[in-house]
């Protein structure tokens, strides 16, 4: 909520072509114990100040010489052509009171003026203002909060990918049907194979096949949606040399407990599984 001294501390500007006018608007707004009043007389000027000071209460009063309230909301308009107009027309004209508030205005007072039913309308037009402006300040700090987490979640990818790329390991997620939707690090050049053959088939079309009893236990961890670790399986190339791959992984669900696939890392384990041999 907007506190009294928010309110009382809130910049208010007065346009009026008549001094006396002007000088009880003022009167009324210091016993009101506002601090921020300033006032012009001349409507040419509303324009720049507003640019300026950026107010946020205009008491603006309608029937000027040289430029009426009309043709400055007209201006102000241009300053604010989707945000909020903080403006308070003054008139003696009672069909003037439409056509103020189609052109932009928010709110409007009587002349001659009651001063309990002007102090009312200010207050609650500074506290609708200053409550617009709160939120207008909110959502630009969560914009820019969305953008910077944003950037940093594209650098700790970037980050990541790079990470799994120079590492003789790799990271790989399946989905729910078992097809490879992520794979980083080096694993296809050195299989030589496509994403698709990666633990998809045990048998491939150059010849090289993998343990049929290994791949069978395998796949009864994924069909079971277990977890496991450091599983050892291996595949024998065409030209009769054995190679071994360790991987991890462990099942992924949603929010509601539904299963979405796997993930988890490998690497080549052929030179630890071969000196243990000899």
């Amino acid at each position: 909520m907007i506190s009294t001294p928010d309110i009382l501390n809130a910049k208010i500007l007065i346009v009026d072509d008549q001094e006396a006018n002007v000088r009880l608007l003022e009167q009324m707004l210091s016993d009101a114990r506002y601090t921020c009043i300033a006032s012009t007389m001349n409507p040419r000027e509303v324009s720049g100040l507003y640019r300026q000071n950026r107010y946020d209460l205009i008491l603006l009063d309608l029937q000027m010489p040289g430029m009426d309230g009309f043709q400055v909301l007209e201006a102000l308009k241009q300053i604010e052509p989707k945000g909020y107009l903080p403006v308070l027309v003054i008139t003696a004209q009672p069909g003037h009171k439409l056509r103020a508030l189609q052109a932009g205005a928010k709110d409007f007072v009587s002349k001659p003026f009651d001063l309990v039913e002007v102090q009312t309308r200010i207050h609650n037009m500074l506290e609708v203002r200053l409550l617009y402006k709160q939120l207008e300040d909110y959502n630009k700090k969560l914009e820019q909060t969305v953008a910077e987490r944003t950037t940093e979640l594209r650098e700790s990818e970037a980050r990541f990918r790079r990470l799994t790329e120079l590492a003789s390991d790799w990271y790989w997620e399946q989905d729910e049907k078992g097809r490879f939707t992520k794979v980083y690090g080096p694993v296809l050049d050195m299989l030589g194979i496509g994403v698709d053959k990666l633990m998809g088939e045990h048998r491939e079309d150059s010849g090289t096949r993998w343990n049929e009893s290994e791949y069978a236990a395998f796949k009864e961890n994924i069909t079971a949606r277990r977890p496991f670790i450091d599983f050892v399986y291996s595949r024998t190339k065409a030209d009769g040399a054995k190679q071994y791959l360790m991987v991890s992984g462990e099942p992924m669900f949603d929010s509601s407990g539904r299963f979405t696939g796997y993930r988890g890392i490998g690497k080549d384990v052929t030179d630890s599984m071969r000196s243990k041999q000899n």
